[in-house]
């Protein structure tokens, strides 16, 4: 009984010992299998690293080609802007030029249509020799010349109207300060007050603007229409009746 139960024990160690040896196998099996090879991670690490390098490089090359298009638009947009500097001095060096040109010759195309004015003139002036001319003859010669000069400012006033000058101021009219420079007044009952009795220099208006007044002389009014009736007493009046009769 004794020895049976020995043997029992020895068995049950003998067992325990062996459950414990199959565990530990079981352990080392699962480790080894998880354990990856040297090489595969190695070459897994080199694997990443070259992804990484090809990730940066790609970078790189988007970024340099991004540079080299940004430069291209920076000198793109230089040209423009030097041209755009060009053309502008250009057309304020034309202005200029323009400007210049138009302050010297503006009154060119006036000047050109008063020639005939002139030419008129020298023409009435050279066709009559006054002192040459008999006693009896230089009354006809005179009227010859008066009639030029009023065919020459007919011509005159012509031109004046074509470039927009017009005269202004003539005897009747009615006092404007705007446009008449009144040289003095005058007492006048055959004509209105205030009107223009006399012209003394004609005015002309450019463009409706006012570049010389008309000098005139005024009208007034008679003193005897500015004095009041002197009030007399009826007595008074009645004596003075009485000695008319």
């Amino acid at each position: 009984m004794f020895r049976r139960i020995i043997l029992s024990s020895a068995a049950t160690r003998g067992m325990t010992r062996m459950s414990q040896q199959i565990r530990c196998v079981s352990e080392t099996s699962v480790c080894f299998a998880n354990e990856k090879p040297t090489d595969e991670v190695a070459g897994t690490e080199e694997l990443q690293a070259e992804e990484s390098t090809t990730t940066e490089l790609s970078e790189t090359e988007a970024l340099q080609n991004k540079v080299k298009e940004l430069s291209a638009q920076n000198k793109d947009m230089n040209d423009r802007l030097l041209r755009a500097l060009a053309d502008a001095e250009n057309v304020r060096r034309i202005s200029r030029i323009d400007v210049n040109s138009a302050r010297e010759f503006a009154i060119s195309k006036f000047a050109k249509a008063l020639l005939d004015v002139s030419d008129n003139l020298k023409r009435a002036h050279e066709s009559i020799d006054v002192e040459a001319l008999e006693p009896d003859k230089q009354l006809d010669a005179i009227k010859v010349l008066h009639e030029g000069v009023v065919m020459t400012e007919n011509q005159l006033q012509k031109v004046f109207r074509e470039f927009k000058i017009n005269q202004v101021g003539a005897v009747g009219d009615k006092f404007d300060p705007n446009v008449h420079d009144a040289l003095f007044e005058y007492e006048d009952v055959s004509k209105e007050a205030g009107s223009i009795g006399q012209l003394m220099k004609d005015g002309y208006l450019l463009n409706e603007r006012v570049i010389r007044p008309a000098q005139v002389g005024v009208v007034k009014a008679p003193k005897a229409q500015n004095l009041k009736r002197e009030w007399r007493p009826p007595l008074f009046c009645a004596w003075l009746s009485l000695e008319q009769t």
